[in-house]
């Protein structure tokens, strides 16, 4: 089972806002059963939408449609629909009345242009809208179904979960879809695929496997489809357990959720330790990360952005003449900088980062792109160099995960 989903919106596709309705949308259709085959994003225009509609109903089942259903008249969605289903408008009553109580509840005038509103196709099921005063829509016609909801994300979700999921699970026989997602760091998309590629030659057909790579990082989703959903689990955890297998020392994690920073506080959780961070080029995007994550306060101590090379000199210790001698881009200095924060914040381990993230060298011998990333241990201290080229962007995002992967394998080095 396939569905389309469009959204309407001028704003959207000028840039204006972000298309998240879409995302979320697709996220729950996965969820009962129904695959996305295309999403798309339309104007504010009645051919525009006619044309969509057709395209979409010659490809899907099901089509939900999101936007404009305001009560102004740059708004057309219901009157399109109407006349895509050769049908008219008419008062619902019903409708009118909900619409002029919560008003009433607030009051706020009832005016023409808010009763236009509880104009509906006759063609169509109204589905009440809890949050506003957009109803949204349920046309079926020759076994296919177009779902119109409003645009404004709090009131999309809460139909899209309390009437069209339902009504979309009761109307039509659904499969089970099963995912799974490993993360992986430490190898590059194109690696990883020579890796692991007898064992994806070797998938079932029931189940595809796709690559979501992005800095430093590359996620494995399975992805298996069919009408035994303890089949689909049962399969789905085998091929699991034969790619751990292959690339153990990589996986970090076997969830969405389970990202590198989530690994390392869960680690750091059991084992009662701490974490202290001392970042230059990465501008205090470790600490961001680490501290985005509920219970960080457990195990994460501080940190101290020492951009400058007054802050590594009287914050963290670092000596002057070492800087003089190796510049602040450099493996001494690195070293320097987290065993300073270590001993500073007096934890058990601590990271330090120092490198040029450009577009310039910034007065140093490294090119743009070098990254020197220290960890300090217990019963140590090293550091290692790395070339994430550009833009600055991806080299703070690179670093930052590569310190995160270090410290990891360093904690799980002494278990």
């Amino acid at each position: 089972m396939q569905a389309e989903i469009i959204t309407i919106g001028d704003e959207i596709l000028i840039g204006q806002i972000l298309d998240s309705n879409s995302k979320w949308i697709a996220e729950e259709l996965n969820k009962i059963g129904i695959s996305v085959y295309q999403i798309t994003s339309i104007q504010d225009d009645k051919q525009h939408i006619l044309k969509a509609l057709r395209e979409a109903q010659s490809n899907c089942d099901i089509v939900i449609v999101t936007g404009g259903l305001g009560p102004t008249k740059d708004d057309i969605t219901k009157l399109t629909l109407a006349e895509y289903f050769n049908d008219k408008l008419i008062l619902n009553e019903e409708i009118a009345e909900q619409i002029k109580s919560r008003f009433a509840k607030i009051n706020y005038p009832f005016t023409e242009v808010n009763k236009n509103q509880a104009l509906m196709p006759t063609k169509c099921v109204p589905l009440k809208n809890e949050f506003g005063t957009a109803p949204g829509m349920w046309f079926e016609e020759s076994g296919k179904v177009v779902i119109s909801l409003p645009g404004v994300p709090y009131e999309m979700k809460d139909l899209l979960q309390n009437s069209v999921l339902p009504k979309l699970t009761k109307s039509f026989h659904l499969p089970f879809i099963v995912h799974k997602t490993i993360l992986t760091y430490g190898l590059g998309e194109s690696m990883l695929a020579e890796r692991i590629e007898g064992w994806e030659n070797n998938l079932p057909s029931f189940i595809s496997l796709a690559y979501l790579p992005s800095f430093g990082k590359v996620r494995l989703r399975l992805t298996a489809k069919g009408i035994n959903k303890e089949i689909l689990e049962i399969s789905i955890s085998n091929e699991v357990q034969k790619l751990s297998n292959l690339i153990s020392e990589f996986i970090v994690g076997y969830s969405e959720d389970e990202t590198i920073e989530v690994g390392v506080g869960k680690l750091l959780t059991e084992k009662k330790q701490t974490l202290a961070t001392a970042e230059s080029c990465t501008g205090g995007n470790i600490a961001k990360m680490i501290t985005l994550i509920p219970g960080a306060s457990n195990y994460f101590v501080g940190s101290i952005v020492a951009y400058q090379a007054s802050i590594k000199i009287n914050e963290l210790n670092v000596n002057a003449d070492l800087i003089k001698k190796h510049s602040v881009v450099s493996s001494q200095v690195a070293e320097a900088m987290a065993k300073g924060i270590q001993q500073k914040f007096n934890t058990t381990y601590a990271i330090a980062t120092t490198g040029n993230a450009g577009p310039t060298a910034d007065m140093t011998d490294e090119n743009v792109g070098t990254v020197f990333i220290a960890i300090a241990t217990p019963s140590k201290v090293y550091s290692e160099t790395f070339f994430f080229g550009k833009p600055r962007e991806k080299v703070i995002e690179r670093t930052s995960n590569k310190a995160l992967e270090m410290l990891q394998k360093e904690i799980l080095k002494n278990e």
